[in-house]
């Protein structure tokens, strides 16, 4: 090492052809060290994502590791929002994972997503090359539009515009309730990851029979159950619902060829009360002789209203599985019930994580050939 090079790196002055000999010598992306943090409430899903890449690496015969910081806010006895990061983030690739809805973390949605946006903030203010934000549950998508005769505004617009302006990059969210989401966040990039591969392996022994039937419970599940009719070569209906007042689902006819059909699969993106299953269980038993039902939802929200339903449909006999994923933390109550099954997002997140750090595409791993050529 010459005098030159000594004194640059004992004043913190770093020359050209010594950045240039560093870069040469480490071993990242150019977007920067990968980082995965969390907020509070997102250390659920972190931590498996990175113990699933971790084990992607050793698999890989790499020694590289990840940097993981945890948890990074907290709350004042006023109940305001702070982050604070324990280590230096400059120059770094971090992917931010927060759960906006977790009924275990005694936090709710709105708190959720200020800690979120303040963490966004916080790495970027503190010198972060780029902030992915990876929320499963994506809080407020509902809120796509306005409720038809009713004066709202769209909220999903507001949220993604907050979360624009707090320097978030990217967003990687899982099943969101549209697809026009995309739009809310300008020009930043959102990877909306579609359930069709998960449902379509979960379902796949029920490929090409003909007494099932695959159910939208609503229009807007139309689309994902349409495509999965076409992956698994099913017949598909769709019921017709309304809502006469606030989560209450009414739903006044399925339509579809119901001949020689006896077992119906509804795929939905989200449960919130289940009164729209209830619905669509009773009508499906009641009106079309299906004589046992199926479940996948993409987000499960863990509320006890929902979960007694499913249960006392589950006990008449009808409702034979129900098919979630962890994208909201799952209560350990619903979990263990005999007929649920919690599929975890870890791995698919692990390796979009992987994809997104390294610039390459993410869509290759939403969708095999066959699924593609279904769609």
């Amino acid at each position: 090492m010459t005098g030159q090079e000594s004194s640059g790196n004992q004043t913190g002055f770093i020359a050209p052809e010594q950045f240039t000999r560093q870069q040469a010598e480490r071993i990242e992306s150019p977007r920067g060290g990968l980082l995965v943090a969390s907020c509070h409430s997102g250390s659920y899903m972190a931590r498996r994502v990175l113990r699933r890449y971790e084990e992607f690496l050793s698999a890989a015969g790499s020694s590289g590791s990840v940097r993981h910081l945890d948890g990074v806010d907290f709350q004042f006895s006023d109940s305001e929002t702070c982050v604070r990061l324990d280590i230096d983030v400059s120059g770094y690739d971090v992917f931010l994972f927060q759960a906006m809805y977790a009924p275990m973390s005694g936090r709710s949605v709105d708190e959720n997503y200020v800690a979120f946006l303040t963490a966004v903030r916080a790495f970027r203010e503190w010198g972060a090359n780029h902030v992915t934000g990876v929320l499963p549950y994506l809080a407020y998508a509902r809120q796509d539009k306005p409720t038809k005769f009713q004066r709202e505004p769209t909220t999903a617009q507001l949220m993604a515009d907050l979360a624009v302006e707090a320097g978030m990059s990217r967003l990687v969210t899982w099943h969101p309730h549209t697809s026009q989401i995309h739009g809310f966040y300008r020009s930043v990039p959102v990877d909306a990851l579609g359930a069709l591969s998960l449902f379509t392996e979960a379902f796949a022994r029920f490929k090409g029979r003909d007494n099932v039937i695959a159910v939208a419970p609503d229009a807007g599940a139309s689309k994902l159950v349409t495509y999965f009719g076409r992956a698994l070569n099913l017949q598909c209906a769709i019921a017709s619902k309304y809502r006469p007042q606030r989560e209450v689902a009414v739903i006044t006819e399925i339509i579809g060829d119901f001949r020689g059909k006896d077992t119906a699969i509804i795929l939905d993106d989200m449960v919130s009360s289940g009164g729209t299953v209830e619905a669509a269980v009773q009508t499906l038993v009641g009106d079309k002789g299906i004589e046992e039902v199926y479940l996948g939802v993409s987000h499960n929200l863990c509320r006890e209203v929902a979960i007694k339903r499913m249960v006392e449909l589950h006990e008449t006999g009808r409702l034979q599985q129900v098919i979630v994923t962890n994208s909201v933390p799952q209560a350990e109550a619903f979990e263990a019930l005999p007929f649920t099954s919690v599929r975890c997002l870890s791995d698919i997140l692990s390796r979009v994580v992987n994809r997104i750090h390294y610039n390459r595409s993410v869509t290759a791993l939403t969708s095999s050939p066959a699924l593609r050529a279904a769609a």
